[in-house]
């Protein structure tokens, strides 16, 4: 080994070390910090890992749910907060800012770009995990869900009590309610009943001074602003209470599939006229994908649907309605409400609703996500143009969520989400990839920001809309501990729309030092 060698191994010896020793003496003053707020003081230690415990990885990958951010060059945290109870999360909030170390809140970690476990910057991850009691009362249709319980969870707890009684959110059961809610939440019946923070009555959260605050205690423009803003811009969200919402006993799926070559520029053209404005009770997601078949690349079209009753009464809408689709009674599957979460959830037929108390999702995989809102019909010659590019490209296909019913009904600003009625649907980019090394990251990311920028003509404008839940740090990031409203500007007005200037109000009356923060969180007015 050369002399140069010998000493950039010594430094990086020394950096490691001075690294190491730092993340101890964050611990050390982490674990004195808390064990002195609790009447239990020993019982503390079993809440928190250091990087040197033996539970400290399994514990961080447990909800890594994209490989990119698995990686060992990726930055650990400074130390993991499994809390257990209420308190527990009181503690954490004020001996974070005690050691000056950024709070990261992780209920599911399904955030796609990894905000809730990822930091450039030093900072201590709060796992939400343990706080996942579900409370169900049916003589008032409501339930009181733990942010850290899963959305398969919350369903299998419904289904126990009631057969005529459901909640509407989104159809992957591993995702973490904290932050599904906060940032807005659908699902398949959104059209029904509009989205999941539509029907959040009462919620309690930890705010910046370490406080237990429900509803009442935390006053009306902080319990707006957590229903759609983003729960962890304004502290640490420890429950909601939902209101559930009525389905009828018999519920219809169906999908059906269509290439290129099977007409499928036609229907696709005739869905954006029909999905939004067909009978509310019925869901018809559009998945379209660049495939090779007998080794000729097309694009397919699969039309994923849900009905809110009989199948029998379906084919009589659909005929009516979306008659290009041919739906047959034959192509359709009735089942219970429970039954169409499975079918969702891409269980195997007959599968037992316990199926959704697992918190191991079927598979984890390298991935991307960006989102985009179509408000006006794309002509068939622009699909064609669509279908070409997306060809090109590679990998990366669509998913559509159509819009119409309840979500027109529901005014901009009654919640921060704001893309309401004047939407066509919401538009997901996805591409999964398993291939490791940055080399297969580069590509495909390169491959969906070179789709969404084609589309560029097709989606909403100034500015193009995008949702939270589907973060994206392409679409701008706010420097950490920068406090910066400008940058925070960027993303905010695409997110939020008209909604952002309120929630940066209540971000400065509640957080004026910007403790509760990320590298999309809502910023403070003053710098």
């Amino acid at each position: 080994m050369d002399k140069t060698s010998s000493c950039n191994f010594l430094f990086l010896i020394l950096f490691l070390s001075s690294l190491s020793l730092a993340c101890s003496d964050t611990y050390q003053t982490f674990l004195q910090c808390l064990q002195s707020k609790s009447p239990q003081p020993s019982q503390i230690s079993s809440i928190l890992y250091a990087p040197t415990n033996s539970g400290f990885q399994p514990t961080l990958e447990s909800y890594v749910r994209n490989l990119r951010f698995n990686r060992s060059t990726t930055r650990k945290p400074d130390l993991i907060v499994t809390p257990k109870t209420e308190a527990h999360v009181s503690y954490a909030v004020l001996c974070a800012q005690a050691v000056n170390t950024q709070l990261k809140i992780r209920s599911g970690g399904h955030d796609y770009d990894g905000i809730s476990y990822v930091s450039e910057q030093p900072f201590i991850l709060l796992d939400m995990f343990n706080l996942r009691s579900i409370s169900i009362d049916l003589p008032t249709q409501t339930a009181w869900v733990g942010a850290g319980a899963q959305l398969g969870e919350l369903y299998y707890h419904i289904s126990t009590k009631s057969k005529t009684l459901g909640f509407p959110a989104g159809v992957c059961p591993t995702v973490g309610v904290g932050g599904h809610l906060s940032g807005g939440g659908y699902g398949n019946m959104l059209r029904k009943y509009g989205l999941s923070v539509d029907h959040v009555l009462d919620a309690k959260i930890v705010d910046v001074k370490g406080r237990i605050l429900d509803r009442k205690g935390m006053g009306e423009d902080l319990f707006w602003a957590i229903r759609g803003g983003g729960g962890a811009s304004f502290g640490v969200v420890l429950s909601y209470k939902i209101g559930l919402v009525p389905v009828p006993e018999t519920v219809t799926v169906f999908r059906i599939e269509r290439t290129l070559a099977q007409n499928a520029t036609e229907i696709v053209y005739r869905w954006q006229f029909v999905a939004d404005k067909i009978d509310n009770g019925l869901f018809i997601r559009l998945l379209l994908q660049p495939v090779t078949l007998n080794k000729v690349r097309t694009v397919r079209a699969s039309f994923i649907g849900q009905f809110l009753g009989d199948a029998e009464k379906l084919v009589q809408v659909m005929g009516a309605g979306f008659p290009e689709l041919g739906l047959k009674k034959e192509d359709c599957m009735e089942t219970s409400w429970i039954g169409s979460v499975l079918y969702w959830a891409n269980f195997d037929n007959g599968t037992k609703p316990e199926a959704l108390l697992s918190r191991v999702p079927n598979s984890v995989s390298y991935g991307k996500r960006k989102s985009d809102y179509l408000q006006n019909p794309i002509s068939k010659d622009g699909l064609e143009l669509i279908w070409k590019k997306m060809i090109e490209v590679g990998k990366t296909g669509f998913v559509f969520n159509p819009y119409g019913g309840r979500m027109s009904e529901i005014p901009a600003g009654e919640t921060p989400f704001p893309h309401r009625a004047g939407n066509i649907c919401k538009i997901q980019y996805s591409v999964n990839w398993d291939d490791a090394g940055l080399a297969a990251d580069n590509e495909y990311i390169d491959q969906i920001r070179r789709l969404y920028a084609f589309m560029a003509p097709f989606v909403s404008k100034a500015p193009r809309g995008a949702y939270l839940n589907y973060r994206d740090l392409d679409i701008g990031t706010n420097q950490n501990g920068k406090n910066s409203y400008e940058e925070g500007k960027v993303y905010g007005d695409k997110y939020f729309l008209g909604n952002f200037q309120r929630l940066v109000k209540v971000k400065t009356m509640v957080d004026p030092g910007n403790f509760f923060r990320n590298e999309q969180s809502i910023p403070t007015f003053r710098a």
